[in-house]
């Protein structure tokens, strides 16, 4: 077989790490970004809501108008594993289908030439990534599946129920890393907060970073996806404590009314809600970022105006919006009292604009202050102009800082660590001046 690879990842992180795993297998290719000269083209699909499933699938048919003949076309992983006979059976484009069982096999696949889908979900545990976009930052996959029974999430319909990575898999994980030249590090999964759970351990994040801190070369980290009923105010506290993990606070909470939360299975109401959010945003140096649903099923004209004040006047510092979608083998899916199509489009759009406005007073609270931040690469904007992150927020989704690519000591280097100062905001990136050291 030729050896030129295309290979796309759509959707979470997590599935970026399954990503990585095969390319992990795949190191004797050679990488491209040009689909008409592949010899092999993947791409791992979502399948969490209708739209990250057609832009599965409108990528899978583009890059099979654009292939060139005898290549080889795979369909992985969340999308094929939820619709695995109905994609087998309406896309004949597809050479190969295999869901979230096999990343670590895909070179056997490759070399059968079929198409597999294993009982169980990958769970990475020793398997060699090879780490894309960044020479400094890592994911850092905690477990998979989950035990919520959230009314609008499908994911444990396929994914099943929790099952989470021993500690020292972890932890030998993140050494292997740091040997490579990773310090920053974030640990995701669909809930972090209930990491252990399944072996009876109910503070295993509180575990996990004690282990991440005895890890020598480990400068920064963060935990993605808490879930409210899981997140206890002592956990909060061990977060705090730590010289390593940031106060960085990723709690999507979904709704504030409680009746809603009631509606959506959250298995926790409004006061808890706040109790969590209101430490949070005490402590110092604090960074709180959660996702609202828009449009659910029973969801009324005074709920959302209950949510869009709420998102509005807590001091929030990133919201995503998400609009509802009608998940087949969810309990949503069957509830009465359905939102019109319209309705929830026009939701998403206020919500959306408060979101850009309570984003915009956040970076504007930045300004003036002294921070530590890393360097990227070059700028979209001008080349004397690098980009930059501040090393608390999280990659790509929290923006971006633009700094000058020289100082009186010389020139700035690539994933280096530096103290600077916030200047000023242009539209939604902040610019920064580096101290000299």
């Amino acid at each position: 077989m030729s050896n030129k690879l295309h290979i796309v990842s759509l959707g979470c992180t997590k599935n970026l790490v399954d990503t990585e795993v095969m390319m992990g297998k795949l190191q004797n290719f050679e990488l491209t970004d040009n689909q008409e000269e592949a010899d092999v083209i993947i791409v791992n699909t979502c399948g969490f809501i209708d739209a990250a499933k057609q832009e599965s699938i409108n990528t899978v048919l583009n890059l099979h108008e654009a292939r060139k003949e005898d290549s080889v076309l795979v369909m992985a992983g969340c999308l094929s594993e939820r619709y695995k006979e109905e994609l087998a059976a309406d896309m004949p484009e597809v050479d190969i289908f295999t869901g979230v069982g096999d990343y670590d096999k895909i070179d056997e696949l490759l070399f059968e030439k079929k198409s597999r889908f294993s009982e169980k979900v990958f769970l990475i545990d020793g398997a060699e990534r090879v780490v894309t976009g960044s020479s400094y930052h890592a994911y850092i996959k905690l477990s998979e599946g989950c035990n919520q029974t959230c009314s609008f999430c499908a994911i444990p319909s396929f994914k099943g129920k929790l099952n989470s990575r021993n500690l020292d898999s972890i932890a030998k994980e993140v050494e292997g890393l740091v040997k490579k030249g990773y310090f920053d590090f974030s640990f995701v999964s669909q809930d972090s907060s209930s990491y252990l759970r399944d072996q009876n351990i109910k503070d295993g994040l509180s575990l996990l970073i004690q282990r991440i801190e005895l890890i020598e070369g480990v400068k920064s980290a963060r935990i993605l996806y808490l879930y409210p009923s899981t997140t206890t105010i002592s956990l909060l506290k061990n977060i705090a404590k730590s010289e390593i993990f940031h106060n960085y606070f990723d709690m999507p909470i979904q709704h504030i009314n409680d009746e809603m939360l009631r509606i959506m299975k959250r298995g926790f109401g409004k006061d808890k809600t706040l109790e969590l959010l209101d430490f949070m945003r005490a402590l110092p140096n604090s960074f709180v970022r959660t996702s609202f649903i828009v449009g659910h099923p029973q969801e009324t004209p005074e709920m959302f105006e209950e949510m869009c004040e709420f998102a509005e006047q807590f001091g929030f510092d990133r919201i995503n919006v998400f609009s509802y979608s009608d998940e087949e083998t969810t309990p949503a899916y069957d509830m009465s009292h359905k939102i019109p199509e319209d309705v929830i489009a026009l939701r998403a759009e206020m919500l959306g604009a408060i979101s850009n406005e309570v984003m915009q007073k956040s970076l504007k609270n930045e300004i003036g202050q002294t921070i530590e931040l890393v360097i990227d690469g070059e700028s979209d904007e001008h080349e004397s102009l690098l980009s930059a992150r501040k090393l608390l927020w999280a990659p790509e989704i929290d923006g971006e800082l633009y700094v000058n690519d020289k100082t009186s000591d010389g020139e700035l280097e690539f994933g280096v660590i530096y103290k600077a100062k916030v200047t000023e905001l242009v539209g939604d990136i902040l610019t920064a001046t580096v101290d000299n050291a």
